[in-house]
């Protein structure tokens, strides 16, 4: 048996299960310490530069390394209930604590090497790109159709979770270091933009497009019946400030949830979410559907949408047909009727949240992207590169709706594969999981913790 290699920095991150967990592989550990320390301002660096956004995440991370924490195994093998170390908001105290680190942020290059790079939407992955990017001296152009650089972070996150100072300071570290930013300039064509001759492009526009539901009632009712990712950024635009005192969200996902929030905010008295799947099968962070429940929103489960009701073009509610889940030999869930009558609730305006899209209209064809059955496009999972050598694909325009942390992932992955491809390197040569480009080439390693914390400062009496 070959003898495990212990001076392999995989070696300490693979036993270390919560740094493993997250997509960024953000040293856990080491900022914990930090933290214990009351050393804030290295324990936001720290986070900085693996994760990039540790303000913004300490909000609305969706955790994928707390259900990997061994403090949940340990107090589950001794009884009780398995509750993680708080990873996640650790990240916020090291942000809201810290002082003024400017100083530390790397500095724009102070010669270009003369490499231009697009990045289409300035969402967390095409600010990731850029982040890692731009102190190399490459010159990055970042798009996007709205006049604030953030995408979904500022767009569509409601400010009681988010607030704008947060994310003008983070994006404005990246914006900082040399990168140009085209606010409120839509990118309507992948053929011109290769024709502008940008040595590579990266696409983080986002999954744009949320799900409507086309049942009975909905045209006749349209006036009453918002799309929510839109109308959360109608929110956030300061277009919308009102809703009508009985509100329905449809859908059990975060963006169901800060929906229903953001209507109680609004004027909403008597707001439900009603959603298809029971609760335990919601998509939505437990952590959000408690947030939910606490404000005084019931979440209504096994209801399946029927109609929209409606008198005189206004809307007056909606009616459910009631199911039940039941699951085949093989495990496979599925809904079906109870045979109860169907539930009727009033309402004033319904928000529907089941669900968003990918929108590709702006890329032609036949520019060398394929694109699957599913009009997604074809993306090499550990490079990020397209079909298209040249273009790379990260967020959510890559695989689909996630989080924040996965966007981050991909944009230090696709940043690593520009970097090869622009240098003549083989883009499948990559460095270790938790090496991301700046961390390659600025000398600045995540893996090496510094232990050194005295117990006379730690414990100060």
């Amino acid at each position: 048996m070959k003898p495990t290699d212990i001076g392999a920095p995989e070696y300490f991150h693979k036993v270390v299960d919560c740094q493993w967990a997250c997509p960024a592989h953000t040293p856990v550990p080491e900022y914990i310490r930090l933290i214990a320390a009351g050393r804030y301002d290295d324990a936001y660096m720290v986070n900085w530069h693996s994760n990039v956004f540790p303000g913004i995440l300490g909000r609305t991370c969706d955790r994928p390394c707390e259900p990997a924490c061994r403090r949940g195994r340990v107090e589950e093998n001794n009884g009780a209930k398995p509750e993680p170390v708080a990873i996640c908001r650790l990240k916020r105290v090291a942000a809201d604590n810290k002082g003024d680190v400017k100083a530390r942020m790397p500095k724009a290059a102070a010669k270009k090497n003369g490499k231009r790079i697009a990045c289409i939407g300035a969402g967390p992955a095409s600010l990731t790109v850029a982040r890692d990017l731009a102190p190399l001296g490459y010159q990055v152009t970042v798009f996007d159709q709205d006049p604030r650089a953030g995408g979904m972070i500022w767009s569509q996150i409601p400010r009681f979770r988010l607030p704008m100072e947060v994310i003008d300071e983070e994006v404005g570290y990246i914006l900082d270091l040399g990168v140009e930013f085209k606010g409120g300039t839509k990118v309507g064509s992948m053929k011109k933009l290769l024709a502008e001759n940008y040595d590579a492009i990266f696409v983080g526009s986002g999954a744009p497009r949320g799900r409507d539901l086309d049942i009975p009632g909905r045209r006749e009712a349209a006036k009453n019946i918002h799309i929510g990712i839109d109308w959360l950024s109608s929110v956030s635009f300061g277009h919308t400030d009102k809703i009508g005192k009985r509100v329905i969200v449809l859908g059990g996902g975060n963006t169901a949830m800060d929906c229903c929030r953001s209507s109680k905010r609004l004027g909403g008295e008597d707001v439900k979410v009603i959603v298809r799947s029971g609760f335990e099968e919601m998509k939505a962070s437990p952590w959000e559907k408690e947030d939910a429940q606490h404000e005084g929103i019931p979440i209504l489960n096994y209801l399946v949408p029927k109609t929209f009701e409606h008198e005189n073009g206004k809307l007056t509610g909606m009616t459910f047909q009631k199911v039940k889940a039941v699951r085949d030999e093989k495990g496979r869930r599925s809904l079906i009727p109870t045979g109860e009558p169907d539930q009727r609730f009033e309402c004033d305006d319904v928000l529907v949240a089941v669900g968003q899209e990918n929108a590709f209209p702006w890329v032609e064809r036949d520019v060398g992207i394929q694109f699957d059955q599913n009009s997604m496009p074809v993306v090499d999972k550990v490079t990020m590169q397209s079909t298209q050598p040249k273009v790379f694909f990260g967020g959510d325009s890559a695989f689909g709706p996630k989080n924040i942390i996965w966007a981050v992932a991909h944009g230090h992955d696709a940043a690593i594969s520009i970097d090869k491809l622009l240098n003549g390197e083989d883009l499948k040569e990559r460095p270790s999981p938790i090496v991301n480009l700046s961390s390659q080439k600025m000398g600045i390693h995540e893996w090496s913790y510094d232990n050194a914390i005295s117990p006379d400062e730690r414990y100060k009496v």
